[in-house]
């Protein structure tokens, strides 16, 4: 079965295995782990951040970073496709009690102008706008990527209006191959940033949590409220330190891979057309004579795991697992469905 439903669903190599095997361990509660200690400073050197906190999800760390820059009350800002809003359990209201300004934006993405025209005045009646949360890549978007110049400009209206900048970066490897940018750039933009390890970068377990140092010593008291400070975990850490080093620049064969697959796709007979492609996902838009179920049966029966994206949508994402062969498989499959 070759499996698409995740970039989560890879597996550690038998060279990542080893090294996990090698990791010297300690207590992380304590900040004694020196694979975790390793792992931290190598991620805030990369983006020139002052610290780091490693955490189980991107979920965590993403949840964790908003409950350190909002208070009860307040309202963050950010995209009606984002994860945070979507895929987090509703964490934004029960972790830490903040409401949520929905933003249409192309593909996920917002613009600094949309941003500034959702900022609430200073009046009693409305909640305090404190937070802009953004995501790159953008997953509901089918993986496309902010142009770093809105970036910027967004940069500038947070400042104006003295609003915190957070970015899931649960994908954010694959734009910065894609783009061939300088991770450091994005440290001198964001107040915090999530670095997730454990999608296209092949680690079982993670993601990194960057800021300040003071962000950073707040975050760490949050980690351990929501229940996620972990003893021993250096070998999880070392996973992620390994997938650092060996598995980035190999992203670009995933967006290769979605590009093939992009093109069967679009030459299935139920297919009407699909998401821009950037990065390593496909979402390939159904025509209506046909649900998403019955087209992901179909898949199956062939030995394809895909998901559901919403109605007449499929989305099948590239990974570290799939192969050469796998993609002449998968290609093979869409173009007879």
């Amino acid at each position: 079965m070759i499996d698409l439903r995740s970039d989560t669903v890879t597996l550690p190599t038998k060279e990542m295995k080893n090294a996990m095997q090698a990791a010297p361990l300690g207590d992380d509660v304590f900040v004694e782990d020196p694979s975790i200690n390793a792992l931290e400073e190598k991620v805030a050197a990369i983006f020139g951040m002052e610290k780091a906190l490693f955490c189980p999800s991107g979920t965590m760390t993403n949840q964790i970073a908003i409950k350190v820059h909002v208070v009860p009350g307040d309202e963050v800002i950010c995209s009606r496709e984002s994860h945070v809003y979507c895929y987090e359990g509703g964490g934004i209201a029960s972790n830490s009690g903040a409401s949520v300004r929905l933003i249409e934006g192309a593909s996920g993405l917002l613009t600094a102008a949309q941003i500034e025209a959702n900022i609430n005045s200073d009046d009693v009646h409305l909640p305090n706008t404190s937070l802009v949360s953004l995501e790159n890549t953008s997953n509901r978007g089918g993986g496309v990527c902010y142009a770093f110049e809105e970036f910027y400009k967004i940069k500038d209206v947070c400042k104006k209006h003295g609003l915190a900048l957070h970015l899931d970066g649960a994908r954010v490897y694959n734009a910065i191959v894609k783009n061939k940018e300088d991770p450091k750039k994005y440290g001198a933009v964001f107040d915090s940033i999530s670095v997730c390890l454990s999608k296209g970068l092949g680690a079982p377990v993670g993601s990194v949590l960057l800021g300040s140092n003071d962000f950073i010593k707040k975050a760490r008291r949050v980690r351990k409220a929501f229940g996620g400070g972990m003893r021993q975990a250096g070998m999880l850490a070392a996973a992620a330190s390994y997938a650092l080093d060996n598995h980035v620049e190999r992203l670009a064969i995933d967006h290769d891979n979605a590009q093939k697959v992009l093109k069967a796709g679009l030459s299935n007979q139920w297919v009407k057309g699909a998401l821009p492609v950037e990065t390593n996902i496909v979402v390939l838009l159904l025509k209506n004579e046909i649900t998403n179920t019955e087209f992901l049966e179909k898949l199956k029966k062939k030995g394809i795991l895909a998901v559901g994206f919403g109605p007449q949508r499929v989305r099948l994402t590239m990974h570290l697992d799939v192969s050469e062969a796998d993609v002449i498989t998968i290609c093979e499959i869409l173009l007879s469905l």
